[in-house]
């Protein structure tokens, strides 16, 4: 069988640390081919630690060498990448969030259908292993009536790369953070339409000088994006979400939870935990052993090869990565027309 050749445009921390080493993991059915970054020593030094034969700092130049391109650039560019990648005739497996606005990604999904090309977006949390248990126990779950995601980290802005950078990334801890834990319940969920959503974000924190911050330093002049964000959102089905992320906020310990009440029961999936009545006792019910691969970057690789191959349907489809932007833009428009209200 000839194998997927892959190309990796944007060489930086999310490509180094959990892309390429998944391609290269599977080579029996892809190759990566060639790379591109606009820091061409960078990405020199990367194709020759791991023998990849093409380098580029032109992305338009490397689809001729390339079936498939994961991007993992600032989102400002997802959209752009993607659209000249369909049009070149190639598969796409972009970085999170899917891009800066709910348009441009109705522009991506529009691209990939006329080109007939897979569109995958990296919602890695959906492939961890308490999540592919979480949902496959929904059935216990029944339908959904309330979720609650907290996905707060304390004091953790990130100091490298761009992700403070608004203009670049359009927006922070929402849209870096927040969304991953956004897509898995909408996913668990089942993905039902919102009716409404309601936001405020918040930058505070980090706007004030001398800061103590656990991942590296960063200028609280310049940050103009969010460090915190609370939501509440309803959904057709009659199911409500409660809503909170942050980089840092001021807590006791990070936390990392989404738990879904239902009609039939309920469950926790950090750690994964069910909760249910039978022969009139309340039963909460933990996993000994999930099998699963340790690290969701390979088995997220694993479903992009196959789908461009035509062999798997997409566990992160489009559609569904776009219903998580949409929130998000709402969330923002929100925040925004609140404030707007307090300064008139």
């Amino acid at each position: 069988m000839k194998k997927l050749r892959i190309g990796i445009i944007g060489v930086g921390g999310i490509a180094q640390g959990r892309h390429i080493p998944a391609f290269l993991q599977l080579r029996d059915v892809c190759e990566i081919t060639a790379l591109c970054d606009v820091n061409v020593d960078r990405a020199k030094e990367t194709a020759e630690k791991h023998q990849i034969p093409h380098v580029f700092e032109n992305y338009q130049d490397l689809f001729s060498e390339v079936d498939a391109v994961c991007i993992c650039t600032p989102n400002k560019f997802h959209a752009e990448i993607s659209i000249a990648a369909f049009e070149a005739g190639v598969h796409v497996l972009c970085e999170k969030p899917m891009a800066l606005s709910a348009e441009e990604c109705e522009a991506m999904i529009a691209a990939s259908k006329k080109a007939d090309k897979v569109l995958a977006i990296a919602y890695h949390y959906r492939f961890m292993k308490e999540s592919q248990a979480a949902k496959k126990a929904m059935q216990e779950v029944g339908t959904p009536l309330v979720v609650r995601i907290q996905a707060l980290r304390r004091r953790k802005v990130p100091g490298w790369g761009v992700f403070t950078n608004k203009d670049l990334q359009g927006g922070g801890s929402l849209i870096d953070y927040g969304c991953h834990l956004l897509d898995l319940a909408l996913w668990l969920m089942g993905n039902p339409k919102q009716t409404m959503v309601s936001g405020t974000t918040y930058n505070t924190l980090s706007k004030m000088p001398n800061q103590v911050n656990q991942w590296g330093e960063f200028d609280h002049e310049t940050f103009d994006v969010d460090d915190h964000v609370t939501a509440y959102a309803q959904f057709e089905n009659g199911a409500s979400m409660l809503f909170e992320t942050s980089w840092a906020a001021n807590i006791k310990d990070d936390k990392e939870h989404l738990s879904i009440s239902g009609v039939d029961g309920g469950l926790s999936v950090f750690p994964f935990e069910l909760y249910t009545t039978k022969n009139g006792m309340l039963l909460n019910s933990q996993a000994a052993w999930i099998p699963s691969e340790e690290n969701p970057g390979l088995p997220q690789a694993k479903n992009f090869i196959q789908a461009c191959l035509g062999l798997e349907e997409l566990v992160v489809k489009p559609e569904e990565a776009l219903q998580v932007s949409q929130i998000i833009d709402r969330i923002y428009e929100s925040s925004e027309s609140f404030r707007e209200g307090i300064s008139q």
